[in-house]
């Protein structure tokens, strides 16, 4: 019997470090920045030859949910949340974990952001059914491990402790985001993966374990579902929600699951080779598409542009798509032109990138937000 796999899409982030295209009404998930459909409606078609439409729920915020509806039409738009204010990765999939318990007991969800890439859609789709028979199986909590190909400092690892019988391993604990040295030892050493972000767990299951972990915010969830589909609901949501602690489901749930042991805590991974890429910032797309095009680019430029041309300049992104763009002498920039804002840095400080944004905050220039 097949899992009744039900896919919970995150798409309530800001996306700073894609500034200046990514605003609060635009942010990075509802852009095309890799093919002509945005990062939200390719996780959505992926996910659809695992379930039907009606079973997809998307959280995010006010400023996006109007953009998310008219993307994707087919997902009932009251399955579509806003969170009335943004408390992280625990409060969002644990309210969606409350609403699907109260209409499903046997309802497996999938916690996937939005705004990922895969290179390798059928062995997504084999992976996550893989986790789900797992998740389906008993208390059990999967996470997608993607397999390192570089010592990267930027992302949180799994340990991967001992196979599980049928596939898989047990998760033996989980490391926030590493220095260079300790990212090498972890490459080096072979057993571990990238925390890809992407759960799956039985509602049971993650209910249960927000009773456990998350016990001061765990009844306000459950009083904000039960309000769900009611006159009351946008009320409750407003008044409960913002009390909920503001914490990321790694740190809720997941790390103190492992502090069990790995042979009480129940978490498993699922090592994955699928073409994985979060997309976090001007580097991380500018890699994409120099991976892609390959040898066709010899100089690794990637230029959007109304036409281009380059001379003695390598390694550069540049983006503004409706000019003639020429690149001469320059190495590793990184140029973003929108109709109100130029950003100009180089790849390996696209990181950064989000500081101008905390700054136009600071200065209170709504208009380029």
């Amino acid at each position: 019997m097949k899992p009744n796999i039900y896919p919970v899409i995150l798409a309530g982030g800001r996306g700073t470090r894609f500034w200046p295209r990514s605003r609060r009404t635009t942010a990075k998930q509802v852009l095309a920045l890799e093919g002509k459909r945005t990062m939200i409606q390719q996780t959505v078609a992926r996910l659809l030859p695992l379930a039907p439409a009606s079973r997809f729920w998307v959280i995010t915020n006010p400023d996006l949910r109007g953009e998310i509806r008219r993307q994707l039409p087919k997902i009932a738009a009251r399955q579509i949340i806003a969170e009335p204010i943004a408390r992280n990765t625990a409060p969002a999939i644990g309210l969606a974990a409350y609403l699907l318990l109260r209409s499903d007991p046997a309802a497996v969800i999938g916690m996937f952001p939005a705004d990922h890439v895969i290179a390798d859609q059928e062995a997504f789709r084999k992976a996550v059914q893989h986790a789900a028979r797992i998740a389906a199986a008993g208390e059990n909590i999967v996470v997608m491990g993607i397999k390192p190909t570089r010592p990267e400092t930027g992302y949180g690892y799994i340990e991967a402790g001992a196979p599980r019988r049928g596939g898989g391993h047990r998760v033996r604990r989980f490391t926030e985001k590493p220095n260079l040295e300790k990212a090498q030892e972890f490459l080096e050493a072979g057993n571990y993966y990238w925390n890809s972000g992407m759960f799956v767990w039985s509602a049971r299951t993650l209910v249960n374990a927000l009773r456990e972990h998350f016990s001061e915010s765990a009844p306000l969830l459950e009083r904000i579902a039960a309000a769900f589909g009611t006159r009351d609901f946008e009320k409750v949501f407003a008044r409960e929600y913002p009390n909920c602690e503001n914490i990321s489901v790694d740190y809720a749930i997941l790390e103190p699951r492992s502090a069990k042991g790995e042979h009480h805590s129940n978490l498993f991974s699922i090592p994955a080779d699928f073409g994985w890429n979060d997309l976090g910032s001007w580097a991380a797309l500018y890699e994409h598409h120099a991976l892609a095009r390959g040898a066709a680019s010899s100089d690794r430029n990637v230029i959007e542009g109304a036409g281009g041309y380059a001379f003695e300049a390598e390694g550069n992104y540049i983006y503004a798509p409706r000019k003639f763009v020429a690149a001469i002498g320059v190495n590793n920039l990184v140029v973003v032109e929108t109709d109100d804002a130029l950003l100009i840095t180089t790849l390996q400080r696209s990181q950064d990138v989000g500081k101008v944004v905390k700054h136009l905050d600071e200065r209170k220039l709504k208009k380029l937000l």
